[in-house]
């Protein structure tokens, strides 16, 4: 640990590397002090590049390893619900679709819960459990071996499995987006599924809050040229914006959530 950081800073950097989020007024009674220097020490951390500033608190900032999957759901929360309404506004009833792994994609899934004679076809068992108990919901679920940190089937089988399949929609998420349009993630089986329900869709949405347009991974799962419609939060970043109107990318904004620190 970087001797130049405080204490308590470095305890809090500590305690976010293990959550993966930490929240303001949780730290403010952990140190007896106030939500006022608690935001001092996480606005520190972010300018160090060591923690992100999202809604009530702070996240790990990381290009190398992912954030643990249960934290993850915390992270852009209400945004993350947004964008799931604003995707299944856009698919209809009796279409086909494959919903591939992440938090944001599982919001997508639980607001589909209302619609009639879909097919969906996953390699998530979130989702999978989400869906599999309304009558008017065919679901199928990919074969091989299963990822225990967030129920996602990975593999060469899965990528087989996916193949065989053209459908309406895909709908993905991404760990990263870059300023030149770079989708990116950390795992490269499940970036060759991602692949593979890319190719086999007929439009291809994209949900992602506007964290992963701040982070960046490893490992390319494509472009936004791949993508016909991006649904965020907000894009603050002009470059990706630029990307989005040159490639006829169909960008659907939510909005932000207010944030009582900001």
């Amino acid at each position: 640990m970087n001797e130049q950081i405080p204490q308590r800073q470095q305890e809090i950097l500590a305690a976010a590397r293990v959550q993966g989020r930490v929240n303001v007024d949780e730290l403010a009674a952990r140190f007896d002090v106030t939500p006022q220097t608690i935001r001092k020490d996480l606005n520190e951390l972010c300018e160090m590049r060591l923690l992100s500033r999202v809604h009530g608190g702070a996240v790990v900032l990381s290009g190398v390893e992912n954030i643990a999957y249960e934290a993850r759901r915390f992270i852009a929360q209400n945004e993350k619900r947004a964008i799931g309404s604003a995707a299944a506004q856009i698919i209809p009833n009796n279409a086909s679709l494959f919903i591939n792994i992440g938090t944001t994609t599982e919001e997508v899934a639980r607001a589909l819960a209302g619609h009639e004679d879909l097919l969906v076809i996953t390699n998530n068992l979130n989702v999978a459990m989400l869906l599999y108990r309304h009558p008017r919901i065919e679901v199928i679920m990919a074969g091989g071996p299963v990822r225990r940190s967030d129920g996602a089937v990975i593999g060469a089988a899965a990528v087989d499995f996916v193949n065989q399949f053209k459908v309406d929609f895909a709908v993905i998420g991404t760990s990263a987006v870059e300023e030149d349009g770079s989708l990116l993630d950390f795992d490269v089986r499940e970036v060759r599924v991602a692949r593979a329900i890319i190719e086999n869709a007929r439009k291809v949405i994209l949900v992602a809050d506007r964290m992963k347009l701040a982070r960046t991974a490893p490992i390319r799962i494509g472009h936004l040229s791949d993508v016909d419609i991006f649904i965020t939060d907000e894009i603050a970043s002009p470059a990706i914006a630029d990307v989005c109107r040159t490639q006829n990318v169909q960008v659907v904004e939510v909005g932000r959530a207010p944030d009582p620190d900001e």
